[in-house]
């Protein structure tokens, strides 16, 4: 679907033409680095992470006007990436069929809503001493809807709200999605980290 502030941006103009560059340089060019990243992440290819990003701030510029300043760019932006991926990159890619994750996470709901608390989180474990090419690997190698929470939460630090809002999906089902990718990870990483010498990771 098409970015949905188009409406607004018709129906709301804030900024003049020298605001929009400021607004623009000032809040938006800050995130470059870690939109780059999160395209990388997303469609494993350079060009077309480059291009994923530069198609990103194309719409950030075009949509500028429904942007209210001071409020999170970052999050702002990573929607407007993610919803470019899924309209634009993904059709294109090669990975496989897309898996109905809400079915899948409907039946995990319902029998693991007790264990969130104890599930890994990359940014306290031990696995964060891993980051690297093992992880890289073991990261990419998961469906993108699961590599997309865990970048997101564990990499980029949004909040629970924040990634409900950039993947348009309730609260519940980021924390269930994300309780499935980290332990799709970390039975990834499992057999390297305890050749590394780690114990099991918990």
């Amino acid at each position: 679907m098409e970015f949905e502030e188009e409406e607004e941006l018709e129906s709301k103009p804030r900024y003049s033409p020298e605001e929009q560059y400021r607004v623009f340089d000032k809040e938006f060019m800050p995130h470059i680095d870690s939109m780059y990243n999160f395209a990388f992440r997303l469609t494993n290819d350079e060009d077309d992470a480059n291009d994923l990003v530069q198609d990103t701030y194309l719409k950030a510029y075009r949509f500028i006007n429904s942007f209210q300043e001071g409020t999170n760019a970052k999050a702002w932006l990573f929607r407007i990436l993610k919803n470019s991926f899924i309209n634009d990159y993904r059709k294109k890619s090669k990975e496989p069929s897309k898996v109905d994750y809400q079915e899948v996470e409907a039946v995990y709901n319902s029998n693991e809503d007790a264990e969130f608390e104890s599930t890994s989180d990359l940014r306290i474990e031990a696995v964060q001493d891993l980051i690297g090419d093992e992880v890289a690997m073991a990261l990419n190698g998961l469906p993108v809807d699961f590599r997309t929470v865990i970048i997101l939460c564990d990499i980029e630090g949004f909040t629970y709200e924040e990634m409900a809002k950039i993947l348009d999906i309730p609260i519940g089902t980021v924390r269930s999605r994300l309780h499935r990718a980290r332990n799709l990870l970390k039975e990834k990483l499992r057999s390297y980290a305890i050749s590394m010498g780690y114990k099991e990771l918990r």
